[in-house]
């Protein structure tokens, strides 16, 4: 029965979590499948910690790539990813988001003729500058079943000749699994919470300046805390950034503690995708350092707003985000919270 299994494959922080939630309803329909972990990110904090946190297996395979340049790291995950699956021989692969893991995951199953379903599919940033965006629309294409998060993300594959499902978000399934069980927040009193880690802001020096004076400006008036992504904190150590004292620095937190710290801020300032997405769901005001998001409906909400990667501009939108706070309504544009249930459906009565 091996060669039925369903290969999912992850390997990205974020990527963990959205694995966990569908797992569960996997494992709730009896749908045999295996994990291919590539091995993108390694850090204890980032990686065994996740699955730790989020009670998910060990992954069947555990390809250990590593950090590298987008070009060699996507080519030996394509080479290790292909000699699993000729080996498995499974009816369909799933990835997940925008990373080099789901771009190489996606390439390998399709020139094997292995058909490839996308969790995350339709959204755009329309920042072709961005690895992310060339990777999620290479993905879509690629991609014979599309699980769309939200409405938009149906409309944006219909614009351009593809077929989508809306499912919802698979982050929704795991808020709502796992918010509950989060920790106490860590920090006392208020402050501002800080994930920095974009390529676009950590590999342009000037760009990174800038922010860096934002988050210093705050932290004169603030208590500002960064866990800070292992690519950040080199960047930073090459850079010998010097620490403000009202700016805390920490090793990259679980996830449960992340959605405590998210919950317990006055306001977060980020260029995640997910931390945006978070941000909303626990109500909390988020200022993003990009010029674009892929997920513009926490904008229209008025719990997300997009700056420039500059000093001035960062520090006035915390301060102007930190107390307020906007009415949601009754719309929640990611789903019924069954993003997970429906996929794994669908993947039960068309794929196997």
């Amino acid at each position: 029965m091996d060669k039925y299994n369903v290969i999912h494959i992850v390997g990205a922080r974020p990527q963990f979590i959205k694995l966990s939630s569908v797992l569960r309803a996997f494992d709730s329909k009896d749908i045999p499948c295996k994990v291919i972990h590539t091995g993108q990110h390694y850090d204890y904090e980032m990686s065994s910690l996740m699955f730790e946190e989020l009670g998910l297996r060990d992954p069947e395979y555990n390809l250990g790539i590593g950090s590298s340049t987008h070009g060699r790291q996507t080519a030996e995950m394509l080479s290790s990813i292909e000699n699993v699956l000729l080996k498995e021989k499974p009816p369909v692969v799933i990835v997940y988001g925008d990373t080099n893991s789901t771009l190489a995951g996606s390439l390998a199953s399709v020139k094997l003729k292995i058909p490839v379903a996308h969790v995350e599919a339709g959204l755009r940033s329309f920042e072709r500058y961005m690895p992310e965006e060339i990777n999620r629309v290479l993905t879509d294409h690629m991609s014979e079943h599309l699980f769309c998060p939200t409405l938009r993300a149906v409309k944006q594959l219909e614009l351009e000749g593809l077929k989508g499902t809306f499912t919802g978000d698979v982050m929704v399934d795991a808020m709502n699994i796992f918010s509950g069980k989060s920790p106490p927040c860590p920090v006392e009193g208020e402050f501002v919470l800080v994930t920095i880690h974009r390529q676009e802001n950590t590999d342009n020096k000037d760009r990174l300046a800038k922010i860096l004076a934002g988050i210093e400006m705050l932290s004169h008036e603030l208590k500002v805390v960064f866990p800070i992504h292992p690519r950040t904190r080199k960047v930073l150590e090459n850079m010998k950034f010097s620490l403000p004292e009202g700016l805390s620095l920490i090793h990259p937190v679980g996830y449960l503690h992340m959605l405590s710290m998210i919950r317990g801020a006055i306001c977060v300032v980020t260029d995640s995708g997910g931390v945006q997405k978070e941000a909303f769901m626990l109500k909390t005001p988020c200022v993003t350092v990009r010029n674009k998001t892929e997920w513009p409906e926490t904008v229209e909400a008025g719990w997300n707003r997009l700056v420039e990667a500059d000093d001035a501009s960062i520090y006035g939108a915390v301060m102007d985000m930190k107390n307020i706070h906007p009415g949601q309504g009754d719309d929640m544009p990611f789903g019924d919270g069954r993003a997970s249930h429906y996929i794994a459906q669908y993947i039960k009565e068309h794929c196997l």
